[in-house]
């Protein structure tokens, strides 16, 4: 595998904290351009035949790494003869990919850490054209969205801006691509494209098969001067690091109605049910700040809820996915990044054939549990389960993690770890037992 970094961005956006007329790629933060951190990534991860596409600022880039810089690897310039685009600049280093089987492309404005192994594997098992690195981030509303199906092959690409009566996921491209030389093929020479909002789109109109790896790793552009900022800080307290999943994470799992937001009563039944309406959902006061404590403890948030009453006839699967993109519309204005979101449709008793089955993904069977516990490489030990129901505490249980039972009425679950009346004291738990933890090295016990 052979790198591709596209280093021709001017960081406009950035004038104020930059001197002349740096390219974007060599902003310094925290004491070395931003290219520097990503041939460091490379020579770490043995990766070592760069091709570095330039174009505004390219003799500040050669200069810089031409001064000992080159940790060892071997770089090939490509320089454009006027923009050309994210995809116009990779076909016109075509003759350059000669006789390479996979490219990795990167964005020259971005800072990230990531386990690179897990990405070719998961680019090698898909065989696609290509693989992009794929997240929620804390902007959606100005980013380019996409949407993928269940075997993460993406089918749409939304980009910006979005019309204000519809949502979109927030999985967002990343600017991180593995991709076959062959794509090419379908790649106008001399042109000005750009890989996200024309080739891309094009492909998956036309069929072509990419992909899109979901990684709850810290990938991040440094496109203006507050996201300089957060990165800079991010770099200096570790948490860029910390966030490769070569690293073991923690989690929190969160059942939803009852935990997040309220249950809603029945009338006629005289049953607290899930909401099928928009107008019927209602987060309790806390809901938000405690998620917002899980977030700033670096716990990687999941909810993982039964919904069967489309299968028990009692509501369609419009009015609950409805609700569902309501609740991740609220989330998302308040700066919560929720990882994944496993909803399961069944119930062995229900009336809705196809969905009337008995599945590995109802709790308190954990099949969706112990899938993000593999794929976001999660430390057991160091997670939890939060749920209202004894299916929950029981999901946990199975799975490994340390359990809480929210119960308003102080009604305690013998088998969770610990009885709380709300996320709100869930989540004070939580920190009090990672306050524990951290205090180690001043003679506590860890917890």
């Amino acid at each position: 595998m052979i790198a591709f970094i596209l280093a021709g961005g001017k960081g406009t956006r950035l004038k104020e904290i930059t001197t002349g007329n740096t390219p974007k790629p060599m902003v310094n933060i925290a004491g070395k351009p931003i290219l520097q951190y990503q041939l460091e990534f490379l020579a770490k991860n043995n990766v070592d035949e760069v091709i570095m596409s330039v174009g505004y600022g390219a003799e500040a880039i050669k200069k810089y790494l031409g001064e000992d810089k080159k940790i060892g690897l071997t770089i090939t310039y490509s320089e454009e003869p006027h923009p050309l685009g994210t995809a116009g600049a990779f076909k016109y280093a075509e003759p350059l990919f000669d006789g390479t089987k996979d490219i990795l492309v990167l964005y020259g404005d971005i800072i990230f850490d990531i386990d690179l192994k897990r990405m070719i594997n998961f680019h090698n098992a898909h065989s696609g054209l290509g693989t992009l690195l794929v997240h929620p981030n804390n902007h959606p509303y100005d980013s380019d969205l996409l949407e993928v199906n269940s075997t993460n092959k993406i089918i749409r690409f939304i980009t910006k801006p979005h019309p204000a009566n519809k949502y979109y996921q927030n999985l967002v491209n990343a600017g991180i691509y593995i991709l076959k030389p062959d794509i090419n093929c379908f790649i106008e020479s001399g042109r000005k494209l750009d890989f996200g909002q024309d080739v891309f789109p094009m492909l998956v109109g036309d069929g072509q098969d990419l992909y899109a790896y979901r990684s709850s790793e810290y990938v991040k552009d440094v496109g203006s001067v507050n996201r300089y900022k957060d990165v800079e800080r991010d770099i200096l307290s570790g948490k860029v690091y910390r966030r490769n999943l070569d690293n073991k994470q923690k989690a929190v799992f969160l059942d939803r109605d009852g935990v997040i937001n309220e249950p809603v009563y029945n009338h006629k039944t005289g049953e607290l049910e899930p909401p099928h309406d928009i107008k019927d959902l209602k987060l309790y006061d806390w809901t938000i700040e405690s998620l917002k404590r899980f977030q700033n403890m670096d716990y990687l948030m999941f909810v993982v809820s039964n919904q069967p009453d489309y299968a028990k006839g009692k509501t369609t699967l419009e009015n609950l996915r409805n609700v569902h993109n309501e609740l991740i519309k609220i989330f998302d204005k308040n700066d919560l990044m929720f990882r994944e979101y496993f909803y399961c449709y069944h119930h062995p008793e229900g009336i809705i054939p196809e969905y009337s089955i008995k599945c590995d993904c109802r709790k308190p069977a954990n099949a969706n549990v112990i899938r993000a516990i593999n794929n976001y490489n999660i430390n057991r030990n160091h997670s939890w389960f939060i749920g209202d129901r004894d299916s929950d505490i029981i999901c946990g249980k199975n799975s490994g993690l340390k359990t809480i039972f929210i119960n308003e009425k102080n009604l305690n679950h013998n088998l969770a770890d610990y009885n709380v009346k709300n996320l709100q004291e869930a989540a004070e738990i939580i920190s009090q037992i990672k306050n524990l933890k951290n205090d180690t090295k001043s003679g506590k016990t860890e917890n």
